[in-house]
C-alpha cells in the first residue's frame, strides 16, 4: 500500500486592531477564518517533498510496520545474514529484486551493474560472486536481464556515449555475433533477443567461475538465467541447461584446486 506524506499549512490569524476608527459607515474588520489546506507530497507543488525527504519519512513507517509484523526479523538480521540467493541484475531502478520476488530483507545477496554484464575478469562482480558462494554459501545464483534495457538499446545503436562505451563492449560483441539474426527483427524484438543472449552469455561465464564450479560439485549450487518483463512485472526463466559433454569439458578447462 502506498503511503502519502501530507504537509499542512495553517493561515495565521490577523491580530485585532487597537485603534478606534471613527467612521460609523464602516463595519469593523472581519477576522479571517482559520483555514487548513493539505498538499500531496507527490504533487507538483513548491510545498511538495522531494523523493529523498519522502524516502526518509517512508522509511520510518516501514521500520515501524516491519517491527510490528515480524518482531524477530530486524533483530535477527542485525546478527548476520544467510541469504540463499545471489542476484546479479541491472542497475535499472525499475527492478528492485527483493520486491519483485516477494521476499524479505536478508533473503537475497545482490550485485547490480549496467545491463547485468558479467565480464570474466571483473574484480567487482568477481568479489561478490566469491563472497556469496564461498562464504555465504548461497544455493542459487540468478542472472537477470530485463525488457526495455537502456544498455542493450545503446549497444544496438552506433552513437558514442562516453566512458560507458567500454563497458558495453561485450554487448556489442554479442550484437556482431547475432547480426544476421537481428537484421530481420523489429527494434523491440532485437532488444529482447540481445537481452536473452546477454543472460545466456553471463550464465556461461558464471558456470566457468572456479568458486561456482566447486560449489556446484560439492553442494549443488544452481545458476539460473531470468528475464524480467518491466511491463508486466513477471520473471521468465530461460532454458540454459548444458549437455553432459559440455559440463565435462568445462570442468576440465576451468576447475582449479
Amino acid at each position: 500500500m502506498r503511503h502519502r506524506t501530507l504537509l499542512t499549512l495553517r493561515t495565521l490569524r490577523t491580530p485585532s486592531l487597537s485603534t478606534t476608527v471613527s467612521c460609523p459607515a464602516l463595519s469593523p474588520p472581519q477576522q479571517p477564518q482559520q483555514q487548513q489546506r493539505h498538499f500531496d507530497a507527490n504533487a507538483r507543488s513548491p510545498f511538495a517533498l522531494d523523493k529523498f525527504d519522502l524516502a526518509l519519512a517512508q522509511n520510518r513507517i516501514w521500520a515501524h510496520r516491519a517491527a510490528q509484523s515480524d518482531p524477530h526479523l530486524l533483530p535477527t538480521l542485525a546478527k548476520g545474514q544467510s541469504p540463499e540467493i545471489l542476484w546479479i541484475g541491472c542497475s535499472d531502478s525499475r527492478i528492485p529484486e527483493t520486491t519483485v520476488c516477494g521476499l524479505k530483507p536478508g533473503d537475497i545477496f545482490v550485485h547490480r551493474n549496467i545491463a547485468n554484464i558479467v565480464p570474466p575478469g571483473d574484480l567487482n562482480s568477481g568479489s561478490v560472486i566469491e563472497y556469496a558462494v564461498a562464504h555465504l554459501k548461497v544455493k542459487h545464483i540468478i542472472l537477470c536481464g530485463h525488457t526495455s534495457c537502456g544498455g542493450v538499446n545503446a549497444a544496438l545503436g552506433n552513437k558514442k556515449i562516453g566512458g560507458i562505451d567500454a563497458w558495453l563492449m561485450p554487448l556489442r560483441s554479442l550484437r556482431a555475433k547475432l547480426s544476421k539474426e537481428l537484421e530481420g527483427l523489429g527494434q523491440d524484438q532485437k532488444v529482447l533477443r540481445l537481452v536473452e543472449e546477454n543472460v545466456r552469455s553471463g550464465v556461461r561465464t558464471l558456470r566457468e567461475n572456479p568458486y561456482v564450479l566447486a560449489a556446484g560439485k560439492e553442494r549443488g549450487v544452481v545458476v539460473h538465467g531470468l528475464v524480467y518483463d518491466v511491463g508486466s512485472g513477471e520473471l521468465r526463466e530461460l532454458e540454459v541447461g548444458d549437455e553432459e559433454d559440455v559440463v565435462e569439458a568445462r570442468l576440465q578447462a576451468f576447475e582449479t584446486v
